[in-house]
């Protein structure tokens, strides 16, 4: 098939007003309650009225029965242009996606981009139980639930072929422990040394305790809107520079060592006009520290089978040689559900508008973040990246 052409620009198009709304272990609280106290955050940030919003991209997978259109009467919104992403950690990236180009075509004029998901005591195994056809008819009949077994078998087979160690995973973990520590949201407050992490109890050989997120409750959310719009209300803003969205890419990978971004990453780069060195902070999707390594080689940062030697030769704090996972992310900050998905990009947002508090990195001007998601039986299906450039006020 002919290459098309190359995809129009994002200009004029800009993200604003991250919103975490902070993370609880359990709530007993309903994933709506979650979703309208981002929705009131993006309000009071932007100082605008909730009906101001006409547009709204929702994810979440414990809204149910509601879908977004659901969501609207809850919530008092009436929006003129409406989109419901059950993608989980992707969910952030095809949200933006698809809010940036509703603004570009005049389908809306600011678009609430909200994830938000309830952690009462039942909900992860109800989650996990009905997450897919593949996993209610192959995996969870046979007492396997959740995402911990495909992953083990992932990380095994990146190891084993790529010589990575238990070693590499915990020096991504024991960073961002350290980045989290400077989180006052984070979940996780104790320190993290690579001794607790090695010693740690096993879950799913090779994954062991500190290998795999907390799901808890929270939400996240940000704003898309004109350049123009976001001027006349005084808000710190982010250019969209470039995005790439991929889903059930490398079908033919007996076990997946390789994301879609493979596919696009060339894409992701020229549309932006930079090179992988000059992005100034990296906010990968984590659910496991082996999927952070397999995106520093898919997003062009080294060559594929190179991440074990580019852990090694790099430090990944706050202040180090690659500012990684700022806030934290899942795997010390929590999973808050489909907000996962969007963490990476509220915390590249804050970074690049220079609002991110203690743990700001420094002169971050240029900023990626990433998405991966919906572990279907035995892969990740679907995966995503945008690259914000900010502009402060």
């Amino acid at each position: 098939m002919t290459r098309q052409p190359v995809r129009k620009s994002y200009d004029g198009i800009v993200a604003a007003v991250p919103v975490s709304v902070p993370y609880e272990r359990y709530s007993i609280e309903s994933a709506h309650w979650w979703i309208a106290r981002a929705l009131k955050g993006l309000c009071e940030g932007a100082g605008i009225d909730h009906r101001d919003i006409d547009g709204f991209a929702m994810a979440s997978f414990t809204t149910a029965p509601d879908s977004a259109v659901g969501l609207t009467q809850h919530l008092g919104l009436s929006p003129r242009w409406l989109d419901h992403v059950p993608m989980g950690g992707v969910a952030g990236i095809v949200s933006l996606r698809r809010a940036a180009r509703a603004v570009q075509a005049g389908d809306a004029d600011i678009v609430a981009c909200v994830a938000g998901d309830t952690n009462q005591v039942d909900t992860f195994r109800k989650t996990v139980a009905h997450f897919s056809r593949f996993a209610q008819d192959a995996s969870y009949p046979y007492g396997a639930g959740g995402a911990n077994a495909s992953f083990a078998l992932i990380a095994r087979y990146y190891m084993n072929r790529f010589g990575a160690r238990r070693e590499d995973f915990g020096k991504l973990c024991v960073a961002q422990r350290a980045n989290a520590l400077k989180n006052p949201h984070a979940l996780m407050k104790t320190p993290l040394t690579l001794d607790d992490y090695m010693r740690a109890r096993p879950i799913a050989e090779p994954l062991h305790l500190f290998d795999c997120v907390m799901p808890c409750a929270g939400a996240e959310a940000f704003l898309i809107m004109r350049e123009e719009t976001a001027s006349a209300l005084g808000l710190p803003f982010a250019r969209i520079l470039s995005t790439i969205e991929r889903h059930n890419a490398f079908a033919e990978d007996e076990v997946q060592y390789r994301g879609g971004w493979v596919r696009d990453v060339g894409e992701l780069y020229a549309m932006a006009g930079i090179t992988p060195s000059e992005i100034d902070v990296v906010q990968t999707y984590d659910d496991y520290p082996v999927i952070s390594m397999m995106q520093f080689e898919d997003l062009g940062f080294c060559a594929k089978g190179e991440a074990p030697d580019f852990v090694r030769s790099h430090s990944f704090e706050i202040d180090g040689s690659f500012p990684h996972n700022t806030s934290g992310g899942q795997l010390s900050a929590g999973q808050a559900g489909a907000a996962g998905g969007h963490l990476g990009i509220v915390e590249c947002l804050r970074q690049v508008t220079g609002r991110a508090g203690p743990t700001q990195v420094e002169q971050a001007r240029i900023g990626l973040a990433s998405g991966f998601g919906m572990i279907n039986y035995d892969r990740g299906l679907s995966s995503g990246a945008v690259i914000l450039w900010g502009e402060t006020q």
